[in-house]
């Protein structure tokens, strides 16, 4: 026998005698496309769909079935599907739910990928959509028609932080049939339930905290049962699938996520109290803050509180300003994403149709991490002194 006929040969035999599986704590991580069959018989009940096994490697291997069996329980879901990133996640729910002549509503505090997807790809199939205020509540039935068939919402918008009554467009939407879907990667599971609210979809980015090191692409859709077989069946016929590695680094971060949230929690709001009492600050943009206009509404909704959040300079600084106190911060990272261990901040101008998010002004966005609180007030300290 050749001898690379034996080395592929040997892939065959079980060796399970000589290298017994060890019983470990997490679980076993399995790559590869193929999946080999045990018999003829096997194959073919495989092709007539009446194999109960895994037959291929799109099939959504054991470790993403576990991670997304964990996250459902989380949620409180019927059924959840992981996606390559939570963009992904987004625009795969979006196709699911929605046909051509449909009409949509969007917050206009969305993800930016979300509205470009909406305007750009959705738009060429004959889904329509009509951006509504990113504080929406009840108000949301002066834009309904007899087309509109979902309502996507971002509580709150991962930029500008506004909060919309959830509970007031459920009502609404549950008397026209309508689904209800969320961005919910602020909150995580922990902190905001939306299918106990009555929501229909919540999704993730799971890169962000649910993974919490940055260093994973990953998305998750999580449904309630009257809507589980529509995601499951959408998600068999595009053949979608998740990178087992990935799906493993963030079963391995729902793990620590408690214990991570209740810390990015307790320190952002730390910063966020000092950053108010600083003169150079006109506002600070938090949700768990007296100050924020929806504070009461969050309390309501939420049960704790993300490390993410924007504060606005009185001062209307030049960009070459601006960009001289990012670059004078030596302990957050400048870099795009959030909901790592690493503090982070980006700068940015944000306005909506609606007139809101600072009127124009620049917002400074933070991630704080899990350094020292101490040593990010004096990070941000030493920085402000580059303005004055």
């Amino acid at each position: 026998m050749n001898e690379i006929t034996r080395v592929i040969a040997a892939d065959l035999k079980d060796d399970e005698a000589d290298y017994p599986s060890p019983r470990m704590i997490n679980p076993q991580l399995h790559t590869g496309s193929t999946v080999l069959f045990e018999s003829c018989q096997d194959l073919l009940a495989a092709g007539r769909g009446g194999y109960s096994g895994i037959t291929y490697g799109t099939e959504r291997l054991p470790v993403q079935r576990k991670f997304e069996n964990a996250l459902a329980d989380m949620e409180g879901g019927a059924l959840c599907r992981a996606f390559q990133s939570g963009i992904s996640a987004i625009t795969n729910t979006l196709l699911a739910f929605t046909r051509s002549g449909d009409h949509i509503l969007v917050c206009e505090n969305v993800y930016g990928p979300t509205s470009a997807f909406c305007r750009e790809v959705l738009s060429r199939y004959g889904v329509t959509t009509t951006f509504v205020p990113a504080a929406v509540g009840q108000d949301i039935d002066q834009w309904l028609t007899a087309e509109t068939r979902l309502i996507f919402l971002e509580s709150p918008g991962s930029n500008t932080f506004e909060i919309q009554d959830i509970q007031a467009v459920v009502e609404i939407a549950r008397e026209k049939g309508i689904v209800t879907i969320i961005d919910n990667t602020w909150a995580t599971p922990l902190f905001l339930k939306p299918l106990e609210l009555g929501v229909d979809v919540s999704i993730h980015s799971v890169t962000k905290y649910i993974s919490g090191h940055s260093d994973v692409l990953l998305g998750a859709v999580t449904v309630n049962g009257r809507y589980a077989d529509v995601l499951d069946r959408f998600y068999r016929v595009m053949e979608l699938f998740a990178s087992p590695q990935d799906c493993y680094l963030a079963l391995r971060g729902l793990k620590t996520l408690g214990v991570r949230m209740r810390q990015h929690q307790e320190s952002g709001l730390a910063v966020g109290v000092w950053l108010e009492q600083n003169e150079l600050v006109e506002k600070v943009i938090h949700p768990a803050l007296e100050s924020h206009p929806q504070h009461e509404l969050w309390k309501k909704d939420f049960t704790g509180a993300a490390g993410l959040f924007s504060f606005v300079f009185k001062e209307n600084y030049s960009e070459e300003q601006v960009c001289d106190f990012v670059n004078a911060l030596k302990l957050f990272g400048i870099g795009f994403s959030w909901g790592g261990y690493k503090s982070l901040v980006t700068v940015g101008r944000y306005r909506r149709e609606s007139g809101e998010a600072c009127e124009g002004k620049v917002l400074v966005r933070l991630n704080v991490g899990l350094e020292e609180v101490d040593d990010l007030i004096g990070d941000l300290q030493q920085a402000f002194l580059v303005l004055v």
